[in-house]
């Protein structure tokens, strides 16, 4: 069983490494993640995500995803520009296995994300 410790204080969870977002469309955008856990199986991740501001697309082709926003604001919408939804800290977002879409990041965004890939 995993320690209930490893999910405490995540706002204050140190994120390291910085490096640029390999599906930014805005120069300069950088990211980074603390893993948290992940299954025996390798199919469930946990982490703790930053980003800072822009935009970037998002494929979520073979792998739901769950984000609980912790800190930070961004608008989530599908590739064909539908669906647009505003975040921000308390929110939770989920994103299906198949989803496609962008990312605006508005002001710099941390949430944890829980991904879950089929077998």
């Amino acid at each position: 069983m995993i320690s209930l410790e490893t999910f405490k204080d995540l706002a204050a969870l140190p994120v390291e490494n910085f490096a640029p977002k390999p599906t930014t469309l805005t120069e300069g955008q950088l990211e980074a993640s603390a893993p948290l856990w992940t299954s025996e199986d390798g199919l469930t991740k946990i982490g703790v995500w930053e980003c800072t501001p822009g935009d970037f697309t998002a494929d979520r082709s073979t792998v739901a995803e769950f984000c609980h926003i912790i800190s930070g604001r961004a608008t989530v919408r599908n590739h064909d520009g539908s669906g647009a939804r505003d975040i921000g800290p308390g929110d939770l977002l989920v994103l299906p296995a198949g989803w496609k879409g962008e990312w605006t990041i508005h002001s710099h965004i941390r949430k944890l994300f829980v991904l879950q890939a089929n077998a």
